[in-house]
């Protein structure tokens, strides 16, 4: 299903939670995601904000990647609340967001 896993996920999540302190590892961790996992991480942002339906993955996935237009870690860092959106999209899907957290500690 996704290339990207829930752990990255998770981790990305963590660290935006924490800005203040992790934003430059943030950034260094997104940009050494490889283009289908950047790709995936916004879609998932997008699902979680409610822009797409969990059910529409693939094309979130396929306008994340056409779109794609400034760095990821830029353009994720741009987002309100990016750590609830990741989450939430998580948990649209059917991936445990609190089990992927915990699953860092």
């Amino acid at each position: 299903m996704l290339e990207i896993s829930a752990r990255k996920v998770a981790q990305v999540a963590m660290m935006a939670r924490e800005l203040h302190r992790a934003e430059g590892e943030l950034r260094a961790f997104v940009d050494r995601l490889n283009e289908d996992e950047q790709a995936e991480l916004v879609a998932i942002m997008w699902i979680g904000r409610e822009s797409f339906f969990a059910e529409d993955l693939a094309e979130a996935i396929l306008t994340a990647r056409r779109d794609a237009s400034i760095p990821c870690a830029d353009y994720l860092l741009g987002s309100p609340h990016l750590a609830d959106h990741l989450e939430n999209g998580l948990d649209a899907l059917g991936i445990s967001a609190q089990e992927a957290e915990d699953s860092l500690m």
